[in-house]
């Protein structure tokens, strides 16, 4: 919903914005010379540049428009999950990092099959793959999606430009392009985000004080419903969603475990693993209130909003309408880092993960220049597969994004943080035992999506399996809780059917208490 041109200064930062990734790309290329500089920077790259790297691979174009988006129409109980982040990082960190710098050479699921063998690691990598796929496909049409709406782009073209941009960036710079351009490019995001906020709060009738008052009042600021239903979107079942995304996130997600490696030391992996978590959860805070303050603004102001337009549509209207020239090509500006950092990284990691996890399997003995061009190669496919998906999204008109999002994500966890706690914590699970829970898992979540899916349109829609009161009961987002929960349950009972074999302590939490002991 394109409403008014802009400036041609702003148009200039916005080009110049794009331009620049693609430079940088170039710049970093003449040092990609090995399959370890390509996927973990030769671990060279310091913990404070790491730590904005994984802020501004946790931030994307999701955040800087269906935030604002999701604030405005309700309040911040999405914020919930964001807030458990850091309450799990405290309790995990100190451990995770030295395992998985010891344990694993790039694939975060090299840890799985050294503790539960081949069918887990692929399991995981291809649960990963799939989520992610998802992901990078809504972060590339929401990030098309608000330039359409700020300066007229159509959705499509946007989407290849920027696609072919990041492909570029990603496939010649390796994971140290990814890494200082997240760097730079999440400053630029925060410097977007405050500036909004800012002529938001003073430009309300009554100023920040009144836009506070107002938003506590109305209920905007609140993590609401807080009853204990598990059917409903409620505090309830955010935290719980939150609790088992933090550890999915920061101890399976491997665009996060990839970047524990190119830390120089243990103590730089952990301080750049804190640095990331506060950042995003201040940031995430930051483009809720926008959303809030939004709200107050277009009710205490004479400024109106276009007849039906979308939650996620407000924020990209008021900066075409209120910002002032080149604020609006910064913000922009910013919106486009968020996406192409996240999208990078990604592309980099899914890429990681095909070279280690099938190619390698296939071909142990390749050279590293074969990993290398491989690499690359599986960037540029990644990057295609990334634009279809966006395009995908584009066709559904991105109805329900943000929803859409934490669905798949809680859908295709596919009881990843389930296999991971039975490993660390419980020395009796097998392999056995856990593709027991694995089944249980995969037969749960087909029945919990079959019967809770409505296809077709209008008075013609109908559940894909229909069983009545038997139905899934509970809100989408506790698919993803019960499926780490079976897969833990399951499989650790489960395992008592068979033989273990002794496991290696250093798999496990109690060969770090052990090792502590030593020390």
């Amino acid at each position: 919903m394109h409403t008014s041109s802009i400036h041609w200064l702003d148009y200039s930062i916005i080009a110049i914005s794009v331009l620049f990734t693609v430079v940088l790309g170039l710049v970093f290329s003449r040092s990609q010379k090995s399959s370890d500089k390509y996927f973990a920077g030769g671990k060279r790259i310091p913990s404070w540049v790491i730590g904005m790297s994984i802020f501004a691979t946790l931030i994307s174009s999701v955040t800087f428009l269906s935030y604002p988006g999701a604030a405005y129409a309700g309040n911040w109980i999405l914020l919930v999950q964001g807030l458990m982040v850091p309450v799990i990082l405290l309790g995990m960190i100190w451990f995770i990092v030295p395992l998985f710098r010891r344990v694993i050479k790039i694939s975060a699921y090299e840890y799985f099959e050294h503790r539960f063998g081949f069918f887990a690691r692929m399991y995981s990598s291809i649960a990963f793959s799939f989520t992610h796929f998802t992901k990078m496909g809504t972060v590339l049409y929401l990030m098309a999606l608000a330039l359409n709406t700020v300066v007229g782009f159509p959705i499509p073209n946007t989407i290849f430009v920027i696609g072919i941009s990041i492909i570029i960036i990603t496939l010649l710079g390796g994971i140290d392009a990814v890494i200082w351009m997240d760097m730079i490019q999440g400053f630029l995001l925060i410097i977007g985000g405050l500036v909004c906020l800012a002529i938001l709060l003073f430009s309300t009738p009554g100023g920040p004080v009144e836009v506070v008052s107002k938003a506590f009042e109305w209920k905007k600021i609140d993590f609401g419903p807080y009853a204990l239903d598990f059917a409903q979107l409620t505090f309830v079942v955010m935290a719980l969603n939150g609790v088992f995304y933090a550890i999915q996130k920061y101890g399976t997600d491997q665009t996060i475990v990839q970047r524990y490696l190119t830390a120089k030391d243990e103590r730089g992996a952990k301080r750049a693993a804190y640095i990331g978590v506060y950042m995003s959860v201040g940031v995430w805070t930051l483009f809720m209130f926008i959303g809030t303050a939004l709200f107050v603004y277009y009710k205490l102001s004479a400024e109106t909003l276009p007849e039906g337009i979308k939650a996620d549509q407000v924020f990209p209207y008021f900066m075409t309408t209120q910002l002032p020239v080149g604020v609006i090509g910064l913000v922009i500006a910013g919106l486009i880092s968020a996406a192409i950092s996240t999208l990078a990284s990604d592309m980099n990691s899914l890429s990681a993960v095909i070279v280690q996890d099938y190619y390698m399997r296939f071909k142990p003995n390749c050279s590293d220049r074969q990993k290398l061009r491989m690499g690359r190669l599986f960037v540029l496919l990644t990057g295609i597969g990334c634009i279809g998906v966006a395009l995908l999204y584009a066709s559904w008109e991105g109805e329900g994004v943000l929803g859409t999002v934490f669905g798949l994500y809680a859908i295709f966890s596919a009881g990843i943080v389930g296999i991971l706690l039975l490993g660390l914590f419980c020395r009796r699970a097998n392999k056995q035992g856990l593709y027991v829970g694995i089944a249980a898992c995969v037969l749960f979540t087909a029945y919990a999506v079959l019967t809770t899916t409505k296809v077709g349109s209008g008075n013609e829609q109908h559940l894909l399996l229909d069983l009545g009161k038997f139905n899934f009961p509970h809100h989408k987002y506790m698919l993803g809780v019960y499926s780490h929960i079976i897969v833990f349950v399951v499989g650790y009972l489960a395992s008592f059917f068979f033989k273990t074999k002794t496991v290696d302590d250093s798999l496990t939490v109690f060969g770090y208490f052990n090792e502590r002991k030593k020390n």
